[in-house]
């Protein structure tokens, strides 16, 4: 058998902790790929005590990153680097050291992020002094050095008045804040990988750097939902003050640009991505597509449960956040209501990932007297049989790569109403449900009274959704999509010359990173 890759892949706020549409890709992927090992670089608000899934044999150890922890994940883990050398870093970060060297960098970090003319290639120089510094020196004693703060507040507000704009204390604290807590990866020490494979085009990029500057490892970039739109969406409809959001939003963009310019490949859930991936500046060369794939052995129509079984029943998958539009769903049954006096909505997922969320849910449905047709029904154990219980199932997202929801759905032979975002279109046509426009919960309802109330229509959509499904959305196209990308993406590397970057790094700095 040939050697497996040693792949690192790296997660935000999903597997093996949380769940969701990303850590179920993920887990398919980790369990399913005949041709890799894999290291699990975990990126998390706070420490995790035990992962949510059962973990294959493929998995071969976990790296957790809580960043927001009170505590440094230096001070609560341990990442593999020697104490003497942890204590020569922190004699290393003098004054002096921070003056001389690291303060530079910094100014051209911020200067950069606020440019209007911006340069991918300046910025990712930028990242590789800041690693290169935080190989020798300490990050948590550099970066909250009374001069950095300094330079920073003096540079920010500089740059800002020149716009007639301001920032308060709280404005700065935070902002540096942000930028200390989302760079910690640079200063951890990373294991040898054959491939990093990022699950987000975002800020953990950092660790798939760290390998790039330091051993020329290839990166492959999946976009599920598109980082940089999503991020732009929670940000605008946020509280923040214009200079966070401004902050933030170019902090965000600069990241994504560097994703897409040091990745080897970028493979996109769906065709919508790709218009994004090009709007900040990736190369068209490195575009690809593998489809989301389901267990259409597992996911299979059967009869609906006694308990729903007289009852006109509308079922979704959804972790209970902003950007899966829940109010929407809410409002829609409303609507469905005055047609179907006892239609149910069970919705299925977390009610604990954004609580303050979850009450303004529970608000409404009781406002729109609608607490016995409307369920916020938590945790389901038995995904696969989920849908089952309903009639149709549906989705309200503002924002979705490939859903599952929708796939695992049709695959059941249950037809969808949706919302028209990422690549629901092209998982979902007009055989097998409605697409509709998203937040219009009166063009929702409508169709949702259509497919309760026309068993013909409702029974041939399913059908067409179950042989859809079979035709094109299988796990077994998923997993060899993958298993290619990972062989192809391996035997390039071995096709061409070391990353310029690498090479510049001589015998003594190569000594000192590892």
């Amino acid at each position: 058998m040939a050697k497996k890759h040693d792949v690192l892949l790296i997660l935000e706020g999903t597997y093996p902790y949380n769940g969701g549409g990303v850590s179920t890709w993920s887990h398919m992927l980790c369990n399913e790929v005949k041709n890799a090992n894999f290291n699990l670089y975990s990126i998390n608000a706070n420490f995790e005590i035990k992962p949510k899934y059962t973990l294959g044999e493929n998995v071969k150890n976990v790296i957790q990153v809580p960043l927001w922890s009170p505590l440094e994940p230096q001070e609560m883990i341990d990442y593999g680097k020697k104490y003497h050398k942890i204590v020569k870093d922190k004699e290393r970060s003098d004054e002096k050291d921070i003056q001389a060297i690291f303060l530079p960098i910094f100014v051209k970090l911020i200067k950069s992020i606020y440019s209007d003319t911006r340069s991918v290639e300046d910025f990712d120089s930028i990242i590789y002094a800041m690693w290169k510094y935080f190989q020798t020196h300490d990050y948590k004693k550099t970066m909250l050095h009374d001069c950095v703060w300094k330079s920073f507040c003096n540079l920010v507000n500089e740059i800002i008045s020149n716009d007639k704009e301001n920032a308060t204390l709280f404005d700065l604290t935070l902002g540096m804040r942000w930028i200390y807590r989302f760079l910690i990866p640079l200063s951890i020490d990373v294991p040898k990988a054959d491939i990093s494979h990022l699950t987000i085009s975002g800020f953990p990029v950092i660790p798939a750097l760290v390998l790039k500057y330091k051993y020329d490892t290839p990166i492959i970039a999946t976009e599920h939902g598109v980082f940089i739109r999503e991020r732009l969406i929670a940000i605008n409809t946020s509280e923040y003050s214009f200079f966070l959001k401004k902050l933030l939003i170019r902090f965000s963009e600069s990241i994504t640009e560097l994703v897409y310019y040091k990745a080897d490949a970028i493979i996109s859930v769906n065709k919508f991505n790709m218009t994004w991936e090009r709007m900040y500046g990736a190369n068209p060369d490195k575009l690809e597509v593998i489809y989301n794939g389901v267990d259409h052995k597992l996911f299979v129509p059967k009869p609906k449960p006694e308990v729903t079984k007289n009852i006109p029943t509308v079922v979704a998958a959804a972790r209970i956040f902003e950007l899966k539009d829940i109010l929407t769903m809410i409002r829609s049954c409303a609507v469905v209501k005055k047609t179907i006096p006892n239609v149910q909505y069970l919705v299925y997922g977390d009610n604990d990932a954004v609580p303050e969320y979850t009450k303004e849910c529970n608000r409404l449905i009781e406002e729109l007297g609608i607490t016995a047709n409307f369920k916020l029904a938590g945790y389901h154990s038995k995904p696969h049989e989920l849908f089952c219980e309903g009639d149709i199932s549906i989705l309200t997202s503002i924002s979705e790569g490939f859903p599952y929801t929708v796939i695992e759905s049709m695959s059941c032979g249950i037809p969808v109403v949706a919302t028209d975002v990422g690549g629901v279109s092209e998982a979902l046509d007009s055989s097998t449900g409605f697409i509709c426009k998203p937040k219009d919960f009166e063009e929702i309802a409508s169709r949702v009274v259509e497919l309760l109330q026309n068993d013909e229509l409702r029974m041939k959509m399913g059908r067409n959704a179950r042989e859809k499904v079979i035709n094109n959305f299988t796990i077994d196209k998923f997993i060899k999509g993958y298993e290619y990308a990972y062989d192809r993406i391996i035997a390039e590397k071995e096709q061409l010359s070391a990353h310029p970057i690498f090479i510049q790094m001589d015998a003594q700095e190569a000594q000192e990173a590892s």
